[in-house]
């Protein structure tokens, strides 16, 4: 995948449009904008995820249920997602309805009224998946670990906000949000499809093009620090014992982040090959479930190891984690262990490349974040530059600061 098979055009608004074209009968489109939870201001906690929802709730042009049948009508699709850095509208269509996508996606982007009614109930809809979060452990426990790690920040709260949170939210607190952060210059629309550039363009200047240029003013703040912690938090009715050990990480454009990729992937990555799947369960059977994670965010970032266990093996499980962690800083990786680890890990990737939709979705954010997506051969000169040494220094860095939290 080269660079060039990707084609850019930038509208006078500032929205940048990037296609790449693959032979397919289905089209993948989607619009990211640079606005999340984190750029909530003091009473709007739970806004950019309930803005989210109310998108489909009405536009100047539509009622809610012409919103919703647009697409499914024609057999596709549309739907959005809300992270802490970002707001995401998806469409999945026919390669023929192509431009019926960009024009409903410009629709609630941009002509969204968010009816009063309509918000009161979709906060409604909200708690009833604040409910369904709480009775969740395995989900709750990372977002408490994220609060507790980046406490006294926009980043230190969850994206559904509170049931207080909500009862203070009106359709004009979104409308707030909306102009303050939905800017021009934070948004990338991105495709992958059957689609020529002059077809792409023809669509994308005729509805994106027409809207208003706006720049977002608002900076974001980066975290302050915080002391390590280990902190234990009673669940009696919970049979197993969960638990999140991790620490603040590197940002999107630090010069460690592959290495602490690859050492992520190596010590608790998705395959049954990770050190801590072996250790913890092939050989010892103390788990059904441990992972490795690592989250970049354009200024920070998390690492964490998650696991869960019978009350009585937690300790036993985190003294492996804890030789896992000691070998990895300490012994260098082989010349063979560290191939081998490249090579798991670039094939994951190139296997990813291949689901065109999580592949469409990762170009708007690298498009967003760096103004460029990296190809095959990119990445996997990046990768082949990472040496045993890197690994240890970033291994030593991560040890160095580990946090806890134990849901017992």
């Amino acid at each position: 995948m080269a660079r060039e098979e990707f084609f850019v055009h930038t509208l006078p608004n500032g929205i940048r449009c990037v296609l790449k074209t693959v032979h397919s009968e289905v089209c993948y489109c989607s619009m990211t904008i640079g606005a999340g939870s984190r750029d909530e201001q003091t009473g709007e906690r739970g806004v950019a995820h309930l803005l989210e929802h109310t998108l489909f709730k009405g536009t100047t042009r539509r009622k809610a249920w012409q919103v919703n049948c647009r697409l499914e009508n024609l057999g596709g699709e549309i739907n959005a997602f809300t992270t802490k850095e970002e707001t995401v509208v998806h469409a999945t269509v026919l390669r023929r309805d192509f431009a019926k996508a960009v024009e409903l996606i410009d629709d609630i982007i941009f002509h969204s009224t968010f009816p009063s009614a309509e918000v009161e109930k979709e906060k409604e809809v909200i708690v009833d998946e604040i409910n369904m979060y709480k009775d969740s452990p395995e989900e709750r426990i990372y977002d408490e670990f994220e609060d507790l790690l980046f406490a006294g920040s926009e980043l230190g709260h969850n994206i559904l906000g509170s049931k207080r949170d909500l009862a203070r939210l009106t359709s004009e607190k979104i409308r707030q949000f909306v102009e303050r952060n939905y800017t021009t210059d934070r948004m990338v629309f991105a495709a992958i499809g059957n689609i020529s550039p002059k077809r792409f363009v023809t669509a994308v200047e005729r509805y994106f093009g027409v809207e208003r240029a706006t720049k977002r003013s608002a900076e974001r703040v980066k975290p302050i620090e915080v002391e390590q912690f280990n902190r234990e938090v009673s669940h009696p009715s919970h049979h197993q014992v969960r638990s999140i050990m991790g620490c603040r990480a590197y940002s999107l454009d630090s010069d460690k982040r592959l290495a602490l990729i690859l050492m992520t992937n190596l010590l608790g990555g998705p395959s049954a090959a990770s050190r801590l799947n072996v250790t913890l369960r092939e050989r010892n059977a103390l788990t059904y479930c441990v992972e490795a994670l690592y989250t970049p965010l354009s200024d920070c970032g998390m690492f964490s190891i998650y696991f869960s266990c019978e009350r009585d093996k937690v300790e036993q499980c985190r003294r492996i984690i804890e030789t896992e962690l000691q070998r990895l800083m300490n012994e260098p990786l082989t010349k063979r262990q560290l191939a081998i680890a490249k090579r798991q890990f670039m094939g994951q990737f190139a296997i990813s490349a291949e689901n065109n939709e999580a592949y469409m979705l990762g170009v708007g954010k690298s498009y967003l974040v760096f103004g460029a997506v990296d190809s095959l051969e990119e990445v996997y000169r990046k990768i082949a530059e990472v040496s045993p040494e890197d690994i240890m220094s970033v291994a030593r860095e991560i040890v160095s600061s580990l946090s806890t939290l134990t849901y017992v």
